[in-house]
């Protein structure tokens, strides 16, 4: 494992169910070009926010809780390089990935290196966060645009 790769990182949220099916752990990633109105985390837009983390911080965090994955933030792709290499970490030691990103799929797979960490990604909760469309009967998603995509 690469020691000299990091990601920034606002929280780690082990045992979480609000960010996909069952126990998961939640990591929620610093910085964010969308700045969507009425976002639930603006605090999160920072591209310098959170604190530095190496993989194998992260790492051990997730093989201690022994939960599943699910990448939220801000929008975990601002990071998308260091966070392919987590993710095929993860996926090497067994846990499924869920991604949440303000980008939809189709403008992932135009992006060389996001086409790449889906290919490590299990299920993408994909599109911008639209507070006219905002639906709280969704689960796992905030606005009606938003799609739940599995890509395994």
């Amino acid at each position: 494992m690469s020691e000299n790769i990091s990601l920034r990182v606002l929280r780690i949220v082990p045992g979480t169910s609000v960010d996909g099916p069952g126990l998961r752990t939640s990591i929620y990633f610093a910085g964010c070009r969308h700045h969507c109105k009425g976002c639930h985390n603006p605090e999160s837009w920072d591209l310098e926010g959170g604190e530095l983390m190496s993989l194998k911080e992260i790492m051990n965090r997730i093989k201690e809780e022994g939960f599943n994955v699910t990448f939220s933030g801000g929008d975990p792709i601002v990071q998308v390089g260091p966070l392919t290499e987590l993710a095929k970490l993860i996926r090497q030691e067994g846990f499924n990935i869920w991604l949440y990103t303000g980008y939809t799929i189709e403008q992932l797979l135009q992006m060389p290196e996001a086409a790449d960490l889906l290919t490590y990604v299990n299920t993408i909760v994909d599109g911008q966060f639209v507070q006219e469309k905002r639906d709280i009967s969704l689960c796992f998603r905030g606005s009606s645009n938003q799609r739940i995509i599995n890509l395994r």
